[in-house]
């Protein structure tokens, strides 16, 4: 049973508890490590020969990490990498659409989906008609990866079910062992981690300079309950222990102030039900939006319009479309109808960089945050979790905690989009990133200059 923590009542007190929690586990590490009674952490002194004669990044995603989550319980291990690295101050800002595999290829290659192709989890392609769904096709998958920036220039790379990992790109055909694929859900999280801490058991040469490690939790149990059941609680206690295994295991191998251990999520999550729905139905008096023009209903609606080959204004049509659902979903006739608004792809809010791409529908529609659509009324009334929403939401964000020797140490940044992660690592790795989304200036923000590292443990 997860150890309930105290009451947010007073949310100062809670940051306090936190805060306390956190430097006893600083103290007590210090003072296993250094065996004294006070912490040495703070005095500057010549570094102790590395294990680790080398950079090296673990970069683990906990699917469905809400920011927030690490306030549910005790999180000590999430804690100690905080305590001693950087940490995004209000969570980690997910692309749009704030869905897993969108996400995970933007942290990946640092580009937003219009650049790297993957749109959403599964799409058609209005051009060709085809099908993506989870497909290994490299021609669906652009851009370049962390793993293939690093194989290309000379690097070792490994990846454990990271989405995306197991097409093979250009030079990536990840070295048999050090790739696992397919995913395979029934793969515990223990064996995940074990497999990771088995390649710093190599000899060092032979050590993956870049790592990336996937967990499907606490994702799972949020979608299946909802972000504030309790089985979503323990799944984030059941996350810090495996970034305690994680910690304890490179502790023993006497390489954990070596590495570079990046935690992250993907998305939030945020309760929806079906009491809160927009039925596409419900606007026929304006407009009869026939089925099978709707590729995907929500957190996103995204529709493309078939008005057949004899139509030469298909730009118009689609414009007047626009035009009338819009008209009825702002009438106060429509239940929940203020809770969407529909756009030309083209005349989306630029910040989401969600337009320059064929693969995108023609017509996007932004579904409030927690509310469905669906193209009718159904007698089902069932609460779970879900994303995908604008990445303005609070609930879709995730966290970022950086920790190791280029990160600064105890430091809170202000909360930043994922595309900044992928020249993150580039930078630490020594890699000349390939073309992204991200600012290389940003990383100042993160790491230390190079051939400085943060201070002793």
């Amino acid at each position: 049973m997860t150890k309930s923590k105290p009451g947010r009542s007073g949310f100062s007190g809670y940051i306090l508890y936190k805060l306390s929690l956190t430097v006893l586990i600083v103290l007590s590490v210090a003072v296993t490590a250094n065996g004294s009674d006070s912490p040495s952490s703070y005095v500057r002194r010549p570094q102790p020969p590395k294990k680790l004669n080398k950079p090296v990044v673990l970069l683990i995603s906990c699917d469905g990490f809400r920011f927030g989550y690490q306030f549910k319980t005790e999180t000590p291990n999430i804690d100690l990498l905080i305590s001693r690295g950087t940490e995004a101050k209000t969570g980690l800002i997910p692309v749009f659409p704030t869905m897993t595999f969108p996400n995970h290829y933007s942290i990946a290659t640092g580009l937003y989906p219009a650049s790297h192709g993957i749109i959403m989890n599964k799409f058609t392609d209005p051009v060709s008609g085809e099908l993506f769904n989870r497909n290994l096709n490299p021609k669906w998958w652009l851009g370049e990866p962390l793993w293939v920036t690093a194989v290309n220039q000379g690097l070792m790379a490994a990846t454990y079910f990271w989405p995306g990992a197991d097409v093979h790109k250009g030079s990536w055909n990840c070295p048999k062992g050090f790739c696992k694929a397919p995913y395979n859900v029934s793969v515990p999280l223990e064996e995940r981690v074990d497999t990771i801490l088995n390649y710093f058991d190599l000899p060092e040469r032979e050590i993956p300079d870049f790592m990336a490690l996937y967990f499907d939790e606490p994702d799972i149990q949020g979608h299946e309950y909802g972000p504030d059941d309790p089985r979503v609680t323990e799944a984030v206690s059941k996350v810090d222990k495996m970034i305690g295994r994680i910690i304890m295991g490179l502790e023993k191998r006497k390489v954990f102030s070596d590495v570079h251990v990046i935690l992250l999520g993907d998305h939030g999550m945020v309760t929806n039900c079906d009491k809160k729905v927009i039925y596409i139905d419900d606007l026929a008096d304006w407009i009869k939006i026939p089925a099978d023009w709707i590729q995907d209903y929500s957190p996103v609606l995204a529709m493309n319009p078939r008005w057949g080959k004899d139509v030469k204004n298909p730009g118009q049509k689609n414009a007047e479309l626009v035009r009338k659902m819009n008209e009825a979903l702002s009438s106060g006739k429509v239940a929940n109808g203020e809770f969407l608004q529909v756009y030309l792809k083209e005349n989306l809010p630029q910040r989401l960089h969600y337009s320059d791409s064929s693969r995108i529908p023609p017509i996007i529609g932004m579904v409030g945050e927690g509310l469905m659509v669906k193209q009718n009324r159904t007698y089902v009334q069932e609460c779970s979790g879900t994303h995908g929403y604008d990445n303005m939401f609070f609930s879709m964000r995730s966290i970022f905690v950086g920790y190791g020797p280029r990160f600064r140490r105890g430091i809170k940044v202000p909360s930043f989009e994922n595309v900044q992660v992928y020249n993150a690592v580039a930078e630490i790795l020594g890699l000349r990133p390939a073309p992204n989304n991200g600012s290389s200036l940003f990383t100042r923000s993160l790491l230390l200059p190079f051939g400085e590292t943060s201070q002793v443990e």
